[in-house]
């Protein structure tokens, strides 16, 4: 990787007053977003016991939930880009909120599919974290560009840490149906938030394109594929890993609370994580950090799966990951930013994460199926590092130079 810039100052002198304001309600959005969806690992083992499902039911709700995000975020992103993200912000906010609750009254794998898979799912589109990515990624400067990303990327693990333990708290005390009811009506925190996750690009458009234009030039461009194709490792990693571990290690004889606290050190430790390797991305090559990434979850899942089980041993692996764990997203989402602008960030990083959430829907909805034909994770575990090597050598022929493009007619040089 070769160094391409100064090391940033802190984020204080970095940021003026309103791009802090933005990052900082971009910030807890993120939290709420990621880190309720994050708990919904510790109910899959209580939910289908209580309801007499095997585990793949759920686990497709989880699984469809992600993948109709996916779908229907670059769609989000297009309404984000013409008429604003706050508006989309709340209206998304609105029905996550309600997807979450309603899974309480849901007794039938319909129900759960309509509630966590339609609602949340589409919920997600408009109150994910690309949405705030994309508002951030036009209004912060290109230096600083990862930077913020990985602040805000931060807080949605800080989200994961709080809302896990918070989740399985509310499951203990009070049962699965009211917990969701709860995580419904903290969910709801995220509508005073949306407005303030808006404003104007930091740099101006030289070129401004026609967005067909701009679908077609990216549809050519050899690296955006490949890093659409990567970013699939990232989602069945992430989203197999946050479904699957609480029960992994609840059959492996450890207790429910020991998977809880897993993903919760997982969040914690990627605070720090995300907010280094956004400060590597913004001095170093991009898709040389993103091909080291790749290649050390590989790493750190082999270890896992390859040692006995333990409290240790599964506290370990959740900080060993958790550098890692969503970091490639600030990086992805930079990366695209700096190769193609911020003019249509919103769709662009959009179609990629629907990359990212097919990954996802394969490593929730996989993970359960083969449990329940093999009685087992292990096959789960070997194809998420297998990805993770492939993943590495999609990132490093990527070409990460900015597209230039010939000034309109007229315009100053």
């Amino acid at each position: 990787m070769k160094p391409h810039g100064s090391m940033p100052p802190a984020p204080s002198a970095a940021f003026g007053r309103r791009i802090v304001i933005l990052i900082a309600a971009a910030s807890v959005i993120a939290a709420l977003s990621f880190g309720i969806r994050s708990s919904f690992g510790v109910f899959l083992q209580p939910v289908s016991a209580d309801l007499g499902w095997g585990r793949e039911i759920f686990a497709f709700s989880i699984a469809f939930s992600s993948f109709l995000w996916g779908a229907a975020q670059p769609f989000a992103g297009m309404l984000a880009d013409r008429f604003g993200s706050g508006r989309v912000l709340v209206v998304g906010a609105l029905m996550y909120a309600a997807g979450v609750a309603l899974m309480s009254w849901s007794s039938t794998p319909a129900a759960a599919h309509l509630t966590v898979g339609v609602l949340v799912g589409l919920g997600n589109a408009g109150c994910g974290l690309w949405i705030v990515y994309a508002a951030a990624a036009r209004a912060v400067a290109p230096q600083r560009r990862t930077l913020a990303l990985g602040i805000i990327s931060a807080a949605g693990s800080f989200g994961q840490f709080a809302m896990v333990p918070i989740g399985q708290a509310f499951l203990a005390a009070y049962g699965w149906q009211t917990a969701f009811v709860l995580l419904g009506i903290v969910a709801l925190v995220m509508l005073p938030m949306g407005g303030a996750v808006t404003g104007r690009a930091a740099t101006p458009q030289v070129s401004p394109q026609r967005f067909r234009s701009a679908m077609a030039e990216a549809a050519r461009h050899r690296g955006y594929l490949l890093l659409t194709a990567g970013f699939f490792v990232c989602g069945f990693q992430v989203v197999f890993i946050a479904t699957h571990l609480p029960a992994y290690v609840a059959d492996r004889g450890l207790s429910a609370e020991v998977g809880a606290w897993t993903l919760a050190i997982i969040g914690l430790v990627n605070i720090a994580g995300s907010i280094a390797i956004g400060v590597l991305g913004d001095r170093f090559s991009k898709k040389g950090v993103l091909t080291l990434l790749y290649l050390s979850r590989a790493v750190v899942i082999s270890v896992f799966v390859l040692s006995p089980i333990s409290v240790v041993g599964a506290l370990a692996f959740g900080a060993a990951i958790g550098v890692v764990w969503f970091s490639a997203v600030p990086l992805t989402t930079s990366l695209v930013a700096q190769i193609f602008g911020p003019q249509y960030m919103g769709t662009l990083s959009g179609i990629v994460f629907l990359s990212h959430q097919s990954g996802a829907f394969l490593g929730a909805w996989l993970g359960g199926r083969l449990f329940d034909t093999t009685g087992s994770y292990d096959a789960a575990w070997w194809i998420a590092i297998a990805l993770g090597l492939l993943a590495a050598a999609l990132h490093y022929p990527i070409d990460e130079r900015p597209i230039e493009r010939a000034a309109p007619e007229g315009s100053a040089a």
